[in-house]
């Protein structure tokens, strides 16, 4: 079916894309100056991406486990990938894909030759940076709150980073009590993904702790009567201690595997963070 697409041009630059339930804004650059016309390109580019991903849409909404490995569309194949990637066996291709389309369109405006490059879909964001260039990336340590709490800064170390963030009142569904668990990786896809597992490895049992089917709160969820949190009280020190430890226990199982860089958590006003966020963090 065809969506309905727009876009919206944005202060110092930036576009807005809009396809469907997509939302991305779109920032890159050469040295300092900002490139508008190669965004609109972008943004166009992304609605082809969109489109094509749309049409495994029933595919990807299953387990990974179910989902043929040979789809020949690339932006579907990644997302499998990068799901498989997480050892997960209930976790469905849809786990990644907006970190997944935002790194297509980062690398479409990378192979073009932006220096800088910053592709946000909803939270995850796709970044590239040539030799020289940096960015600072706000994070939240509750997701139903607008400001930023910490900074992270990113320099060219790496030319290709990815941060994701899941936890409750986040965009999608979660099965754990996160206020947020944010993941940095080497492309959004994959952290799009860990970010959906940390989150969920993020959970105590209380008696304010409320779970409903998935498909309740969301009825075009892929995750079907799969029990995901609704909302939980406040809850002990000892609670949220024990939530961010089995986080960061499965973080640190992905950082042992090489698949994330690190990992930061927080629940309920507790924050914990492995060394490559504290490294970089400005508070």
């Amino acid at each position: 079916m065809p969506y309905e697409t727009a876009i919206h041009l944005l202060d110092k630059g930036a576009v807005m894309a809009e396809c469907g339930p997509m939302r991305l804004v779109i920032s890159s650059f050469i040295g300092k100056i900002a490139q508008r016309e190669m965004n609109v390109k972008a943004a166009k580019v992304s609605f082809g991406i969109f489109e094509r991903t749309a049409r495994f849409q029933d595919l990807l909404r299953a387990v990974h486990e179910s989902v043929p490995r040979d789809l020949e569309e690339p932006v579907a194949a990644k997302m499998i990938s990068s799901v498989i990637s997480m050892g997960e066996p209930d976790l469905t291709p849809m786990a990644a894909v907006a970190g997944t389309i935002a790194d297509s369109v980062a690398d479409f405006l990378f192979d073009a030759g932006m220096t800088r490059v910053i592709v946000n879909n909803g939270g995850d964001i796709a970044i590239r940076l040539k030799e020289g260039a940096s960015v600072a990336v706000g994070i939240r340590d509750d997701l139903r709150k607008e400001s930023f709490s910490h900074v992270l800064s990113l320099d060219s170390m790496e030319p290709s980073w990815g941060i994701a963030t899941s936890g409750l009142g986040g965009r999608s569904l979660t099965r754990g009590i996160a206020s947020a668990a944010c993941i940095a990786a080497q492309d959004a896809s994959v952290a799009d993904a860990a970010a959906t597992v940390v989150g969920n490895a993020a959970c105590v049992e209380d008696e304010s702790l409320i779970r409903r089917d998935a498909v309740e709160m969301d009825p075009y969820t892929d995750l079907g009567r799969m029990k995901v949190t609704e909302s939980i009280g406040d809850i002990s020190e000892e609670k949220k201690q024990e939530a961010i430890r089995r986080g960061m226990k499965r973080a640190r199982e992905l950082m042992e595997r090489k698949m994330i860089f690190g990992a930061f958590l927080s629940v309920q006003g507790r924050v914990e963070m492995t060394g490559f966020f504290r490294e970089r963090m400005n508070c």
